[in-house]
């Protein structure tokens, strides 16, 4: 592993130490991309593995994510998201406005391809637009992102007291969707090591984070009623009073 991602780990670790007893820090924005193949009578999500040798949850099994970049907005889509996705992410107070909504989407998108190498685009009308950093394999493939295929699952805030805090969103898209591979993404030195498709259910699953498999927990009870919808009932994770509360989010 790099000295850079070292340093990376170790402060991570630091971070996760200090969790508790911090004044509050509001929430950034993030998201995650859950991506489910169902051709098997047991549906599969695709999870990353991580380093053996790094000091921070070596080993373990993740979902693809991260805090939404400023210039997510600002790229050019294959398509909109849907105007249902977009409903699902206003609810809650304060309401969240269409540009924000557009970016979270995004980021799921970009932080799927950033760490899996897998992209969720569209093959573009015309001359694509120059775009560059983790957008590049999109232009270089001819394609732009596509969030019209993103079903938001669940979302979820870090508790107060944490040195870094996440207003994170949960997305869902299925396998289908998945239209490029960057090849070289997945590597002894990178952040993931390996690619897994596993079955809902299975071991590898029980050792995520806490919060996390509340949302596949969610995600399982939606599937088993047959083919993602919009106007199924969004769960929403926050601390009150040092508790966990679930909410649904109207």
């Amino acid at each position: 592993m790099t000295d850079i991602a070292q340093a990376v780990e170790k402060a991570k670790v630091h971070d996760e130490k200090e969790a508790d007893h911090h004044p509050y820090f509001r929430p950034r924005d993030a998201a995650t991309l859950i991506l489910v193949d169902r051709s098997g009578p047991i549906p599969k999500v695709l999870v990353g593995k991580r380093h053996d040798k790094v000091v921070f949850m070596p080993g373990k099994f993740v979902f693809p994510g991260g805090r939404v970049d400023k210039a997510d907005y600002r790229v050019p889509c294959a398509a909109p998201i849907t105007t249902e996705l977009e409903a699902n992410l206003a609810k809650g107070s304060p309401k969240t406005p269409a540009s924000r909504a557009k970016s979270l989407a995004i980021a799921a998108i970009r932080e799927a391809c950033e760490e899996t190498g897998l992209c969720l685009g569209r093959q573009a009308e015309g001359k694509v637009p120059k775009l560059e950093g983790p957008w590049k394999p999109f232009a270089d493939a001819g394609l732009l992102p596509d969030p019209s295929g993103l079903f938001l699952i669940a979302r979820a805030i870090t508790p107060p007291g944490r040195v870094k805090r996440f207003d994170t969103r949960f997305f869902t898209a299925d396998a289908s969707a998945i239209t490029h591979r960057v090849d070289g993404v997945i590597h002894a030195d990178a952040e993931l090591v390996e690619l897994v498709w596993v079955e809902l259910g299975s071991k590898p699953l029980a050792d995520l984070h806490p919060m996390t498999r509340n949302v596949l927990n969610e995600l399982d009870t939606r599937l088993a009623t047959g083919p993602l919808r919009h106007d199924a009932p969004v769960p929403f994770f926050h601390f009150y009073g040092g508790k966990m509360q679930k909410d649904v989010l109207s």
